[in-house]
């Protein structure tokens, strides 16, 4: 699922791509059985798009990262995680409009 701006991390890859990331970072914790999680794909694509080289975005699949969701405590899907300098500083359970969405990912930048 990861495209030309978003990536994707599993169980060992996650540190690297998220803890260690430069970059403030939008964790998408999905499924491929959830149709809210695809049916949220392209605004996350353009979130990512819209946001280059100030958000890295990241999916995370939970069928083939149980450790990663474990540890995150991710009970429902989609999940999304704001993490900053290896720390989340903000989660959301759902899919959010747009608007919240944007509104979501401004506590990165602050």
């Amino acid at each position: 699922m990861a495209s030309e701006h978003v990536f994707e991390a599993d169980d060992s890859s996650f540190e690297q791509e998220v803890i260690n990331s430069d970059l403030p970072t939008l964790v998408d914790f999905w499924g491929p059985s959830c149709g809210p999680c695809i049916a949220m794909l392209p605004m996350i694509e353009k979130l990512a798009a819209d946001h280059l080289g100030r958000l890295k975005v990241v999916k995370v699949n939970v069928e083939q990262s149980p450790g990663t969701a474990m540890k995150f405590a991710v009970r429902s899907l989609p999940t999304l995680m704001l993490v900053k300098q290896g720390k989340v500083i903000d989660s959301f359970n759902g899919r959010p409009a747009p608007a919240g969405l944007e509104k979501f990912i401004k506590r990165a930048f602050d």
